[in-house]
């Protein structure tokens, strides 16, 4: 029994400084483990920007991303402890404005913390500034009156747009692609939040050409230029009639517009009407004591004659540039 006892003390004896053994391995190993800094940060923010990843006491490393145009970040830090020394980016400040450089830089920030009793961490925050957008493009360009041609195209910068003479001026439509361009030329920009620009050019005389220029400038200072040419039309100089006509007692008598001399004689047993188109439609007619104005294209006017009678009646067409005139004559008789 005794042998069985001294063994069974033996044995034990073994297992405790196996066990201690352990604990002082697994204690030491553990003390080795990062937690995370000794000196902690309970909050951490950025305006503007999203920290990544989202904050957390541990985490002493972050990244954030702002646009272009952001000139400036504001970086706050709270200590857990109220006594804890805040110094960032150099500054003993808990909240602190730190100007970014140029589109598509990077920015370390440094949190350095230390408590009353000496010990000290550091948190980091890397800002990326984004690139300038290089975007010249229009997403719709439009005259009013008229139609471009070719039709719009985002890709294709030149343009031309007829009118008639009678337009004195056309009213000019863009939308930028990017709402941070900005459009100058024959259209000012439209200012903040506004992507389209309007104008009314005014054009030149009849039968010119007015140039339209719209440069669209992108944040990173790229440009392209559209160009419309618009063609105000030439009064026409059509003074012609294209049918003329007389017709007496049901039958009518179809004329030869482009006889020459344009006179004519014609005999009727009864009254007539004479009716005459002209070629141009915007010219103007008198037929007889009968205005017919720009816009009506066919005139009539009746005749009645005694018996043995005659009468001239003249047709005076006045072409749209009031320079180009041409007077036919009808003799009516009735025997």
């Amino acid at each position: 029994m005794k042998r069985t006892l001294t063994v069974a003390r033996q044995n034990l004896v073994a297992i405790l400084l196996v066990i201690i053994g352990v604990s002082s391995y697994g204690c030491g190993d553990s003390a080795s483990i990062s937690d995370g800094p000794e000196v902690r940060l309970s909050g951490l923010g950025i305006n503007p920007g999203t920290l990544q990843p989202a904050f957390s006491p541990q985490i002493t490393g972050y990244t954030v991303k702002v646009s272009a145009t952001t000139t400036a970040v504001t970086l706050t830090a709270t200590p857990e402890d109220s006594a804890t020394t805040v110094t960032i980016a150099g500054t003993a400040t808990k909240s602190l404005s730190v100007t970014l450089g140029t589109p598509g830089s990077s920015k370390d920030i440094t949190i350095v913390l230390k408590s009353p009793s000496g010990s000290q961490s550091t948190y980091a925050v890397t800002v990326n500034k984004a690139v300038l957008a290089g975007n010249t493009a229009l997403s719709a360009l439009a005259v009013t009156p008229g139609t471009l041609t070719p039709a719009f195209d985002p890709n294709t910068l030149p343009y031309k747009v007829n009118v008639a003479h009678t337009v004195p001026s056309v009213a000019v439509s863009a939308t930028k692609d990017d709402p941070n361009a900005v459009l100058s030329g024959s259209i000012a920009d439209p200012g903040a939040g506004r992507v389209t620009g309007q104008a009314t050019i005014q054009l030149g005389g009849q039968g010119s050409a007015t140039p339209v220029t719209i440069i669209v400038i992108a944040p990173n200072g790229n440009s392209d230029t559209y160009r419309i040419t618009v063609n105000r039309a030439a009064p026409a100089s059509d003074n012609k009639l294209s049918a003329l006509s007389v017709t007496a007692g049901g039958v009518v008598q179809p004329l030869d517009p482009k006889a020459d001399p344009p006179t004519y004689t014609v005999n009727v047993a009864s009254t007539a009407t004479i009716s005459a188109t002209k070629s141009d439609p915007n010219a103007v007619m008198t037929l007889g004591l009968v205005n017919v104005p720009a816009g009506e294209p066919t005139g009539q006017v009746p005749v009645q004659l005694e018996p043995g009678a005659s009468m001239p009646v003249d047709i005076i067409v006045t072409a749209q540039d009031q320079i180009s005139i041409k007077k036919y004559t009808i003799t009516v008789n009735r025997p």
